[in-house]
């Protein structure tokens, strides 16, 4: 029998990828955190279809009040205008969201202890990523430190299995996998078609170019023309 495992799947491709290779090991129920981001209502349609496609049954739809209350970020302050990709200076980005992965982790956490399960798994990459600090190795070895420390038996472990991956591995991965790609939302800014020039867009179709593979969602019709 397969151990029980929760997975965050946001609705992105490195979340998809995560989901599909937690499924291939253990029996899976997926977490999914809506918290006022720009792109909200698209990556909680990609977390119900790519549940769907991988035969994920058992799930779980959070809402963060938090994250858009406090904001600060691109991604739930309409004020902070999402940037293009060449934009983007030295630094942390301003979509990023401050210490948003505490916020689903810590849901994920107490959903896996309800479960009686032991691995939580986040599709956190630090290669080829927007660099932000909470997606660095240091971060989950903390985090795990706090897990073991504040829940009952201290036998959930945060895995982070992309954490060291480029985005073309990824990819790669992916579609050893049968990840559904086609059903993901990476794109910070559009719910339509996505945009290809902010900095989530313009990584992920990199990373599809780099593997020789192509990304099978629709982009905007200049963009598709590159």
């Amino acid at each position: 029998m397969k151990p029980c495992a929760v997975v965050l799947l946001s609705g992105g491709m490195d979340s998809c990828v995560c989901a599909a290779l937690a499924a291939r090991d253990c029996e899976v129920a997926a977490a999914h955190v809506s918290y006022g981001q720009r792109t909200e209502a698209r990556e909680r349609l990609a977390f119900s279809e790519i549940c769907d496609r991988l035969e994920i049954h058992q799930r779980l739809l959070v809402r963060n009040e938090a994250l858009r209350a406090i904001g600060g970020s691109a991604l739930t302050d309409e004020k902070i205008a999402v940037p293009e990709s060449h934009a983007i200076g030295q630094g942390v980005p301003v979509t990023y969201v401050p210490f948003r992965n505490a916020h689903f982790l810590a849901v994920a956490v107490s959903w896996a202890e309800v479960l009686g399960a032991e691995k939580v798994y986040i599709g956190a990459v630090e290669p080829d990523s927007s660099g932000y600090p909470d997606c660095r190795p240091a971060y989950y070895q903390a985090f795990n430190d706090v897990v073991k420390t504040g829940t009952r038996e201290g036998k959930i472990e945060v895995l982070t299995p992309l954490i060291a991956m480029r985005k073309a591995e990824i990819v790669t991965l992916g579609l050893e996998l049968g990840a559904p790609f086609d059903l993901t939302w990476s794109c910070y800014s559009r719910e339509d078609r996505a945009c290809g020039v902010c900095d989530s867009c313009v990584l992920r179709l990199r990373a599809f170019r780099e593997a020789d593979a192509a990304d099978p969602i629709a982009y905007v019709e200049e963009v598709a023309k590159l």
